[in-house]
């Protein structure tokens, strides 16, 4: 009886396979993939800054392609108050919002 307990005990390490080893070393990494994960969910990459910098740039000439039809339409409707384009202009850190 006491050999099969130690032939069962020294064949345990070759029957696992190494998943003991494996499982000790995912429980050590762990903190370090999801410290890695948070950054990368908290972090703006530079292909999604160029889709926002691109979204925001669109809606802002839209915003002023509108403005400048307004504009357009005022000045047919009475020649005489229209002068040069003084509304709003996309990307112009100057422009009135």
């Amino acid at each position: 009886m006491r050999t099969i307990l130690i032939a069962a005990a020294a064949a345990l390490p070759l029957l696992t396979g190494g998943c003991l080893a494996k499982t000790a070393v995912d429980v050590v990494t762990l903190p370090v993939k999801a410290t890695g994960k948070a950054v990368d969910w908290t972090t703006t990459s530079q292909s999604e800054a160029d889709r926002n910098y691109g979204r925001k740039m669109r809606k802002q000439e839209a915003r002023e392609g509108r403005e400048r039809k307004k504009a357009a339409e005022a000045c047919k409707k009475d020649p005489s108050q229209c002068g040069q384009y003084d509304g709003y202009r996309a990307g112009d850190p100057g422009s009135r919002n």
